[in-house]
């Protein structure tokens, strides 16, 4: 009961500030926190698993939603939507094909890049909130070759 209560004090405003970074209103964030941890409570098998959503996922999203719509209209939302169905969709195929070793072929320095550059990514795209720049500033790769010149 306890866990239960600390997790949910810890999702609702991790799923707000997910979302918002994402580009999506923030109920969608309280969504994307709340109804994976059900779904996992009745269909997964491991007791020590992190379930939810993640920061690297919200900039991914955005990244890739707004190829397509403008933050803030509904498709926008709609396809942000869509991206997770189709992932879901995926994860759920490769699970009924017990294709989860696969993850045991990656290495240590493959998963230990992949963290490294979620740290990066995540760290650059706040970077402008940090010292207050307007949106749209500097794309990541001239902003660390400006840094790394200077």
């Amino acid at each position: 009961m306890i866990a239960g209560l600390v997790v949910s004090i810890m999702m609702i405003p991790q799923g707000l500030a997910y979302a918002l970074l994402a580009g999506l209103p923030p109920e969608i964030g309280l969504y994307a926190s709340v109804l994976p941890i059900i779904a996992y409570a009745l269909l997964g098998s491991s007791r020590a698993l992190s379930v939810g959503p993640a920061a690297l996922l919200a900039i991914m999203t955005a990244s890739f939603t707004s190829q397509f719509a403008t933050a803030g209209t509904p498709e926008y939302n709609g396809i942000a939507i869509l991206l997770a169905f189709i992932s879901g969709i995926f994860l759920i195929l490769l699970g009924v094909l017990r294709l989860g070793f696969l993850a045991n072929l990656l290495s240590h320095l493959v998963i230990s890049g992949f963290v490294t550059g979620s740290a990066l990514i995540i760290a650059m795209s706040q970077v402008k909130h940090f010292f207050g720049f307007p949106h749209q500033v500097i794309p990541y790769l001239k902003f660390v070759s400006a840094f790394i010149n200077t």
